[in-house]
Order: C-alpha cells, then sequence, then structure tokens
C-alpha cells in the first residue's frame, strides 16, 4: 500500500513541478497561445493540485499512524515484539530521506512561484509529519504482532496479512508466502522480525492455523 500510495504522490508531483515551472519562468504554452505567466487559472489548478498532494498524503499518514496505534496495543495481540534492529535503521533512514525530498519539492515550488504556495504548504505539511513519525516512534513503537485473525507490522508502512482463507504458508529466503484460495498471493517480509525471535514467530503461526487446510512449509 504504501508503494501505491507513493505512486499517487508522484503521479501528481511531476505535473506540479512542471506547471511551477512554466510560470515560473514564464515559459510559452504554445497549445493555448498564452505564456505560462498568464495561463488562465493558474491559482485554481495550484490549490488543486496541492489539495490533491496534501490528501493523498494524509491518507498514508492516517494510515501508519493507525497501524502504530494497533500495534502498540501488545494485550490484545499473541505474539508482539518491536521490528528488527537492521529494519528499524532503513525505516528511519527512508523516513529521513522522504522528509527531506518533501522540503525539498516545498522549496522547489516556492523557488519558482509563488503562486504555487498550496502545494508548497502540502510539502511541508508533509515533511513535517515524517519528522514527528519519527521522533514519535522510533524508540518502540515500530513493531510487529500476531492475533488469531492477522499479522499486522507498522513502522513506516503498514503489513497486512489476514490468516483467513489461507491454503498455504512457505518460506524462501528473506520472504515469507502466504498463498490463498483463487489464487492469490501475499508476501511478507522476515526481517521485519528480529533473528533470535523468529523460531517462535513461525511456531505461534503454525498454532494459528488449520492443520488440515493449510500446508506449512518452512524447509524451502
Amino acid at each position: 500500500m504504501n508503494s501505491f500510495i507513493n505512486l499517487l504522490l508522484l503521479l501528481f508531483t511531476l505535473p506540479t513541478m512542471l506547471m511551477a515551472i512554466f510560470v515560473g519562468f514564464d515559459l510559452p504554452v504554445e497549445f493555448l497561445g498564452v505564456s505560462g505567466n498568464a495561463l488562465p487559472y493558474k491559482i485554481q489548478i495550484f490549490l488543486g493540485l496541492g489539495m490533491l498532494l496534501l490528501a493523498i498524503g494524509l491518507w498514508r499518514v492516517t494510515r501508519r499512524w493507525m497501524g502504530i496505534r494497533m500495534t502498540k496495543q501488545v494485550q490484545k495481540f499473541k505474539w508482539n515484539v518491536a521490528i528488527s534492529s537492521s529494519r528499524k535503521s532503513r525505516v528511519i533512514t527512508y523516513t529521513l530521506l522522504e522528509s527531506l525530498l518533501f522540503f525539498s519539492l516545498g522549496f522547489g515550488y516556492m523557488n519558482l512561484t509563488k503562486d504555487a504556495w498550496f502545494p508548497t504548504l502540502a510539502m511541508f505539511v508533509l515533511g513535517v509529519e515524517s519528522l514527528i513519525f519519527l521522533v514519535v516512534n522510533s524508540k518502540n513503537n515500530f513493531r510487529i504482532g500476531l492475533t488469531s485473525k492477522a499479522i499486522l507490522a507498522s513502522d513506516r508502512e503498514v503489513i497486512l496479512i489476514y490468516l483467513k482463507g489461507l491454503r498455504q504458508v512457505s518460506i524462501s529466503q528473506q520472504t515469507v508466502y502466504f498463498d490463498y484460495i483463487e489464487n492469490l498471493q501475499l508476501t511478507f517480509p522476515t526481517d521485519c522480525i528480529p533473528e533470535d525471535q523468529r523460531n517462535e514467530f513461525f511456531e505461534t503461526l503454525r498454532g494459528q492455523l488449520d492443520k488440515n487446510r493449510v500446508l506449512f512449509r518452512l524447509e524451502s
């Protein structure tokens, strides 16, 4: 899901930047017969693009804060631990880079044209949120939990794997594959799990599955 939302952000960031470049440098828009700075409804276009960027970003913000809130409720899980230190380091690095990217885009819009004030604001809001997210949660709130119904991992992204409808669980290298009826397959990265907790995780997972319906293979 995080990748899908990032793709949406990229799709709307590109035309916003292109619009800012045309307006900021007053480049000709030949098919309209005007220059960038004279584009009709340019303020409204920037406002619409900024609202889309902010809405998409807040969708991700809401999702990951909700994931953190859920995995923090340790007592509701049959098994719940903090994510591995190696994944935590990557999460911190990627989130800082993400925040830097938002601020860079915001400053880019602002320097190109003041008309892009709302996309600028949207980028600054998302950049600040990423920093707050790290400060509040990086110590011990990035966790992975297992209930009788699902696996939930929450850090900068949320990974949710339901156990209902499973027909096979298998592991290959650094990935756990969950095969469902109707040929649906979901994957889960084992690097979320601390190495010294993996056996316990898989034993707890095995205990939640119907042995007569779900093939459980860890030897591949």
